[in-house]
């Protein structure tokens, strides 16, 4: 008997030397629609992600000549003889996976080329950041099939707004990848041999920030983009940046700017740790000198490797 090969993997998961991680949507054959195993493999990645404190950032890709065509069509239909409990529970699951993404406590870009349809717009607009290739094509294609665009409605209404939703949806036109940029629903246009350069320059813009502040700047964002500008929201903003401030971060960075070094985040990995390793011991030193300052200091002469620079 012949063996039968094993299945590749559903998504593929690399980090690189800096903390920067790559998920790659893996069913080319299928332009990467996903199935609930794919889901499975998205989820059970963000929750590795999120909690690893030595990745930085995510990248969102897709194999082969599409980024993600949404959910499996087959699927779908065989879903028609599963009971309502299990469709229920798939649903859960793809719905939970998409507001991962979207809460996950690190910034996330999407990197799009090919075809983007259904639940494949739903990962863009879960996205923080997303950069698309120019020849791009997206569709909101559930309405054509007889099915709505449910679970990925509000990370679109929040990313291009009723107005075009309403456009859009309705029809299950495809539009391009100009259009998607008029939109909101990418922020970079790019041709297609720069998209990986783009995104190494957005990762090393995103290397020069606090990895605290970035995920409270996100949490900033959900929690205050539709709420009034009241007495409430003052007290809140007040206290969040008075809370911040006096973080070790938000001490480090202070202090790196007024010394006109740069912060020990945006050091290379090994750099990073070599610092925090004298800071700890100069730290010791100058308490027991019982000096005025105790603003950790980085190597004046150290190297600073960004990704993409």
């Amino acid at each position: 008997m012949r063996k039968s090969k094993p299945t590749p993997p559903r998504v593929l998961f690399a980090v690189d030397d800096y903390g920067n991680a790559t998920l790659t949507l893996n069913r080319p054959e299928v332009h990467n629609a996903f199935d609930p195993e794919m889901v499975d493999a998205l989820s059970t990645a963000l929750q590795q992600i999120a909690h690893d404190s030595a990745i930085r950032a995510v990248v969102i890709a897709g194999a082969g000549p599409s980024f993600c065509a949404g959910a499996d069509i087959a699927h779908m239909r065989a879903s028609a003889h599963h009971s309502k409990a299990q469709n229920q529970k798939a649903a859960q699951a793809s719905a939970e996976m998409f507001h991962q993404l979207f809460s996950l406590n690190k910034p996330t870009i999407a990197a799009v080329h090919g075809a983007v349809r259904g639940g494949g717009c739903g990962l863009v607009a879960a996205c923080d950041i997303a950069v698309t290739t120019r020849t791009a094509t997206f569709r909101f294609s559930e309405v054509n099939i007889g099915i709505i665009p449910a679970m990925i409605s509000p990370y679109i209404l929040a990313a291009i707004g009723e107005r075009h939703a309403r456009r859009w949806m309705l029809t299950g036109e495809a539009f391009d990848a100009a259009e998607a940029w008029r939109m909101g629903l990418v922020h970079d246009l790019v041709e297609a041999d720069d998209l990986a350069g783009r995104v190494g320059l957005l990762l090393g813009e995103l290397y020069t920030s606090g990895p605290h502040a970035m995920h409270a700047v996100k949490q900033l964002i959900t929690q205050h983009a539709h709420r009034p500008i009241d007495a409430v929201s003052v007290k809140t903003t007040a206290s969040l940046i008075a809370e911040i401030r006096a973080t070790a971060e938000g001490q480090e960075g202070l202090g790196a700017f007024l010394e006109k070094r740069k912060p020990v985040w945006t050091l290379a990995p090994q750099k990073a740790a070599e610092s925090k390793t004298k800071t700890k011991t100069k730290t010791k030193s100058k308490t027991k000198a019982n000096t005025k300052s105790a603003t950790p200091h980085a190597p004046k002469k150290s190297k600073v490797t960004r990704r993409g620079h």
